[in-house]
């Protein structure tokens, strides 16, 4: 099978699908509005394009292997009721036809920092629950094993050592993760970024929850049987000051090294800088730490941003001068930058689909008659180096 990831058209939001050689898919946040459901409504039904490219077990479930919430906003896990089943695997209703989720990736810490700034929206308060709901039944049944629908990988250590009795589901930052729901897929490793561990400085703490604590994860994404031909790096809406952290944590190493880099926080200024793009405009300045941290990409990088169309008018997110600086770093690489919601077109955006090859990711091009046929460029058939 061919590896792919593939970003859905949700505006601003994220939704991105991994699909590995081994045919293990993982899923990373949802954003299905309810007019995406509307056939006489213009926004894009990704539901419909997601359960297109999704396989069904031999129950008749449609599933993926692991869904990620990388974090708690609603733009991030809109949907997830509607569309997914929550709860025992024994309480599936086949007439609902949901989307069945074998394994969950979740961060308490996540949680933890958001519900002191935020209220949780429904479904972030539904995922939680089925989080809770998992690690109870690990904690019942690790003696004999979970099956499909209740397990977890948990991201990052909880506070106050509320996490310790779970170390046979646990990835503590830096680390790796090799499992894909409870199986070691040799097709794929992803190093655990973030969210960054709890600090004992209680400004530091509360700055890190303000940055939007969000799980990074960098994947190592093999193709055509070679591995880590997609390097591809995703943070949620990790702002500055987190990048600015990594960047002085791993500076001297390659675990921001990408292929592919989802712009955190939907090509939002806040990622790149400390000053007000709204207050200052072109006078605000870059952080150069964080600016590094989502440079480090290699020969012919794409960096998507999950967003609406970008405007010079639009407040940020997305914001017009963002978006500049990620061209800027990714031509330097001869790499691109692209827009999910001007992907193909503003008017009708689609999926934007990457398969794997033993070069790299190749974008896709959306059909208009005829079979589907590959852009050139982008990574496409270009060894990988270092930029």
């Amino acid at each position: 099978m061919v590896s792919k990831v593939t970003f859905f058209p949700v505006d601003n939001g994220d939704m991105t699908l991994i699909e590995l050689e081994s045919g293990k898919t993982i899923l990373i946040d949802v954003n299905i509005r309810a007019t995406a459901d509307d056939p006489d409504d213009s926004v894009p039904n990704v539901a419909k394009m997601l359960r297109e490219k999704l396989n069904r077990d031999n129950q008749k479930r449609l599933y993926v292997d692991v869904f990620l919430l990388s974090h708690p906003d609603l733009d991030h896990c809109r949907g997830l009721e509607r569309h997914f089943h929550l709860g025992s695997p024994g309480t599936y209703s086949k007439s609902d036809d949901k989307i069945f989720i074998r394994e969950i990736w979740s961060s308490a810490m996540v949680f933890r920092r958001a519900s002191r700034i935020l209220t949780l929206c429904e479904d972030a308060k539904a995922f939680n629950a089925e989080a809770r709901r998992r690690v109870k039944c690990y904690r019942d049944n690790r003696l004999f094993g979970l099956g499909d629908g209740d397990r977890i990988q948990v991201m990052g250590e909880d506070e106050n050592g509320k996490t310790d009795d779970l170390s046979s589901i646990l990835v503590k930052v830096d680390e790796l993760v090799t499992k894909v729901n409870g199986v070691v897929d040799s097709s794929m490793t992803a190093k655990l970024l973030g969210p960054l561990p709890k600090s004992d400085d209680e400004e530091e703490e509360e700055a890190l929850a303000k940055n939007r604590s969000s799980v990074i994860l960098r994947f190592d994404i093999k193709g055509d049987g070679v591995d880590a031909a997609c390097r591809f790096l995703t943070g949620g809406d990790a702002e500055v000051g987190v990048w600015e952290r990594l960047w002085t944590g791993h500076r001297n190493t390659d675990w921001l090294e990408y292929d592919i880099l989802q712009t955190p926080h939907h090509c939002s200024w806040r990622s790149l800088s400390h000053e007000s793009w709204s207050n200052l405009g072109e006078k605000a300045k870059v952080s150069e730490d964080a600016r590094s941290a989502l440079s480090q990409r290699r020969y012919g990088a794409v960096i998507v941003a999950s967003c609406k169309p970008i405007s010079a008018n639009d407040f940020d997110p997305p914001c017009i001068r963002a978006e500049r600086e990620y061209e800027a770093i990714a031509k330097e690489v001869s790499g691109s930058f692209k827009c999910t919601g001007e992907y193909p077109t503003k008017t009708s955006p689609g999926i934007m689909e990457f398969e794997i090859g033993q070069y790299g990711p190749r974008l896709k091009s959306q059909p208009t008659r005829g079979p589907i046929i590959y852009t050139s460029g982008a990574v496409g058939q270009q060894p990988l180096a270092h930029g």
